[in-house]
């Protein structure tokens, strides 16, 4: 039965705290991967000169239980999700979801990792947990519509917190009640604007979130007080940050049914920048294979329908760091090299090889097409180039490239560190307590070189 002053959110609620993913092999199995796909970005990520002067800025190098992915050390855990989940989005290497329009597991996973410092659970439940989480961060985005993320906010900053809050709740048994409040804990922490995109502060985005869900359920389950209605409060979610697009039923509808990352998925990316760069990014690949001479290109354009572009904020980036949200330097060095690697989006100066091409590129919108939207099917890019000699090429991709197993990736991102070597196979096959405390103590670790 629905609470009769907040049905909407006390539905959702009860959808979280009442869920039951473990009877979804096929949602399981996606998690394991997913997982491993994260640490294979939050490794190297932890090595990033950036990450290190977060975690001192958050005191981070303080004594505490909760492990620091890639470090020995051990800290508090509200500064441990913080960090953790920087590290996971530093390098722009990790999962994306259409529904949530934004990165949900390098929110949910450090907020679950800093659980684990305070209470013991077991493996099964820490993958039940990161269903729901992202789960209910999916049904969340698409209740929003578009105006929300195309007004300016990020909706890994702004749902994040609420996914990483309902993971929690759902792993401690917390009670509806205490989940509503929890949730309205979370959405009253919900912020981060797109205007960060290609600074530092893009990735702390995913901490800040993983911090403040954290938070939000602890909040809650110490007795602290919130709004518990705030899918139905005429001052709420969704009036705020909606922008009259906004249909807060779809928060709750088909919940679980199926899982959002089962379908549409998460798309695990091949490639270590914005993820609305990578159809273009796979052109410039294939063309390479085909032989394409760089010096023959008069002239590129890049079709995209209406917001479709919205994410890819820079079109005469300075650095590898503002690269990673410019189609037009991704087709370069895709094209030019053949394959996209993480050097190519770190902080040194973008190199002139490369923007001479990217300068040649522009974009335009198919005003005809659909827009944008959650709907992965709205989503496509058609690549036309102007050759010299007078004859033109045409290319079009639908949808997104991906990853379907991201072994060969996590085994990249971890040359040359043996230690790590044994987490793929026991985030495949973890269930129990224990195999959670080995987890922990496998990311606890430096590199042995």
């Amino acid at each position: 039965m629905t609470h009769p002053s907040a049905p909407l959110t006390h539905a959702f609620a009860q959808a979280i705290t009442q869920a039951r993913p473990g009877d979804d092999a096929t949602a399981m199995a996606i998690a394991r991967n997913a997982i491993i796909d994260f640490l294979a970005c939050a490794i190297p990520g932890a090595k990033d000169r950036t990450t290190g002067l977060l975690a001192e800025a958050v005191g981070a190098r303080a004594n505490g239980d909760a492990i620091l992915i890639g470090s020995e050390g051990r800290t508090d855990p509200l500064a441990a999700a913080i960090v953790n989940g920087y590290a996971g989005h530093v390098l722009d290497y990790d999962d994306v979801h259409s529904s949530v329009r934004g990165h949900p597991t390098t929110v949910i996973i450090p907020a679950l990792l800093a659980l684990a410092a305070e209470r013991v659970f077991s493996a099964e439940a820490f993958l039940h947990g990161y269903v729901v989480g992202l789960e209910a961060m999916a049904r969340l985005g698409l209740s929003l519509g578009v105006r929300h993320y195309e007004n300016g906010f990020h909706a890994t900053a702004t749902l994040g917190p609420i996914g990483a809050a309902a993971a929690i709740c759902h792993v401690t048994g917390a009670s509806v009640e205490e989940t509503a409040v929890a949730l309205g804990l979370a959405a009253t922490q919900s912020a981060g604007l797109r205007l960060q995109f290609g600074f530092d502060a893009k990735p702390y985005h995913a901490g800040m979130a993983a911090r403040s869900g954290l938070l939000a359920a602890r909040l809650a389950a110490a007795g602290f007080g919130g709004a518990p209605d705030f899918l139905d409060n005429p001052v709420g979610f969704h009036s705020a940050y909606a922008f009259g697009a906004g249909r807060p039923e779809a928060a709750i509808e088909n919940f679980g049914q199926p899982w959002q990352i089962v379908s549409p998925g998460l798309t695990l990316k091949a490639y270590p920048c914005c993820t609305a760069s990578h159809p273009v990014a796979s052109l410039g690949i294939d063309l390479h294979r085909e032989g394409l001479n760089p010096a023959a290109i008069e002239g590129i354009t890049f079709t995209y329908p209406p917001g479709a572009d919205a994410a890819l904020v820079v079109t005469n980036p300075t650095n590898g760091i503002e690269a990673r949200f410019s189609p037009e330097y991704v087709f370069a060095a895709a094209l030019i090299d053949g394959a996209l690697r993480l050097d190519h989006f770190d902080e040194r100066p973008v190199e002139e090889r490369l923007m001479a091409l990217a300068s040649r590129a522009s974009r335009r919108h198919d005003e005809t097409a659909p827009r944008m939207s959650n709907d992965p099917t709205t989503r496509f890019v058609v690549l036309d180039i102007a050759l010299k000699d007078g004859s033109k090429l045409t290319r079009r991709f639908d949808g997104l490239p991906g990853l379907t197993d991201p072994a060969q990736k996590f085994q990249d991102a971890t040359a040359g560190q043996p230690v790590f070597a044994d987490i793929p196979p026991l985030v495949r096959s973890m269930h129990s307590e224990t195999d959670l405390q080995r987890l922990l103590a496998l990311l606890n670790q430096t590199s042995s070189q």
